[in-house]
């Protein structure tokens, strides 16, 4: 049921580690990077909430959810096999607007499809195998240009635009799992039929934006507590992973290759160093997130989640203290406990408290506390980043270690007896 969400979050792996040196391979500098990234949280801001609300009210031969799926892998396998042939920035920024927005489509409705499937005693092991296969995928990403060079394929062969062929086959090889993975998903665990109760209500209601709208405006307007009260703890955690994406692969060419050349065989290496190390979190992240489910199952999602997002505090701030590779190690184990957590553990907390008809609207209102924190962090970060930042991106992760330790302490301030969640496997 969740292997589509490999092919998704492989999508999203590949960005993670490849649009920031992309861009600096195509002459961007390292202020305006954060601008460049806005595509993400523009896209999911307009994008997941209306989506959400149509897949709610869409009846088809193949389901509420299926087209949309269908829909954003196609358009984000043709942005993958396109976005390593840009000639030009202002190409690849575009792309990258049109992979988001794609990626978006499929996301949400996958979010609800999880609710649609699984009653209440099996969400929270739904949504954290949802966060093992982003562990897993996202693993798989950051490996691939590495594991391309072990198979003989030469890090420093270039084209004319600077970009790497070890990067261009990654795209390739994320262009045919987003949309192969999906269909096997469709193929073999189909939505379940509607209930009566459900098809009589989509034929009283139109399928039409404007419809889908007013849903988005009253869910906002009858939004449950837990969505008020993980907002803060959202702003906080998405801002620093925001940043930390943006800024790891510089901040390691500082510390460890000592250079800031985007064009240097040494920033090629620390590229490729970055992949190693985001394979290395995410790996930890799909062991993570199975070994949380009992722990979730025992003590509930909100003490798990704070712990975790600690830990990866702690870890961003001890990189930039990191002068050799075996340090990386303690850090990325950190930041891969937190990420298995982030992409579970709120939204299991969530889960109880929407209302079933409305899952797909909530979910994807739910998102817009992860793309308002990253835009906040879009146009921030470039007004900081050399007055305040001193133009080190390592202090760009101090600040990030620093916003997710303050996404801890929001997490506890979540009065738990008010969330409406329940820990997986409670009744």
């Amino acid at each position: 049921m969740n292997l589509g969400f490999f092919g998704l979050q492989f999508s999203f792996g590949l960005q993670q580690a490849n649009m920031s040196p992309i861009f600096s391979f195509l002459g961007a500098d390292e202020a305006s990077m954060p601008l460049l990234w806005l595509a993400g949280p523009v896209t999911g801001l307009l994008v997941q909430p209306l989506v959400g609300a149509l897949s709610d009210r869409t009846s088809s031969r193949l389901g509420r959810r299926t087209p949309y799926f269908l829909i954003g892998a196609a358009l984000c396998s043709i942005c993958l096999f396109a976005m390593p042939y840009s000639p030009a920035l202002w190409i690849a920024a575009s792309l990258l607007w049109i992979l988001d927005a794609a990626n978006n489509v499929a996301m949400e409705p996958y979010r609800a499809y999880v609710s649609d499937r699984l009653d209440s005693r099996q969400q929270g092991a739904g949504f954290l195998t949802q966060s093992a296969f982003t562990g897993l995928a996202q693993t798989l990403a950051y490996l691939a240009p590495t594991l391309l060079v072990q198979a003989g394929v030469s890090a420093d062969l270039i084209d004319a635009n600077g970009i790497p062929e070890i990067t261009r086959i990654a795209f390739l090889i994320g262009a045919v799992l987003s949309i192969s993975t999906i269909l096997y998903s469709v193929l073999r665990v189909p939505e379940l039929p509607l209930e009566s109760e459900d098809r009589q209500r989509m034929t009283m209601e139109r399928l039409t934006v404007r419809a889908a709208v007013d849903d988005f405006v009253a869910a906002l307007r009858d939004m449950p507590r837990p969505m008020r009260q993980l907002a803060v703890a959202m702003l906080f955690q998405w801002f620093g992973m925001f940043a930390y994406w943006q800024y790891i692969a510089f901040a390691l060419g500082r510390s460890l290759f000592a250079t800031a050349d985007a064009g240097s065989a040494s920033f090629r290496q620390a590229v490729l160093l970055t992949g190693q190390a985001g394979a290395l979190y995410n790996f930890v992240a799909f062991l993570a997130a199975f070994a949380m489910m009992p722990i979730v199952r025992g003590i509930g999602a909100k003490p798990v989640h704070a712990g975790a997002m600690l830990l990866a505090g702690l870890a961003m701030l001890s990189l930039s203290m990191v002068t050799g590779k075996a340090g990386l190690v303690p850090a990325m184990i950190g930041i891969g406990i937190g990420w298995a957590s982030l992409m579970g553990n709120p939204y299991v907390m969530l889960a109880g408290a929407v209302p079933p008809e409305r899952t797909g609207v909530y979910m994807g209102i739910f998102n817009m506390f992860i793309v308002v924190p990253m835009m906040i962090e879009t146009l921030v970060m470039p007004i900081i980043y050399r007055p305040l930042l001193g133009g080190d991106p390592r202090n760009v992760l101090v600040l990030s270690g620093a916003m997710m330790l303050m996404a801890a302490i929001g997490t506890l301030r979540v009065r738990e007896g008010e969330t409406g969640a329940r820990p997986a496997g409670a009744t």
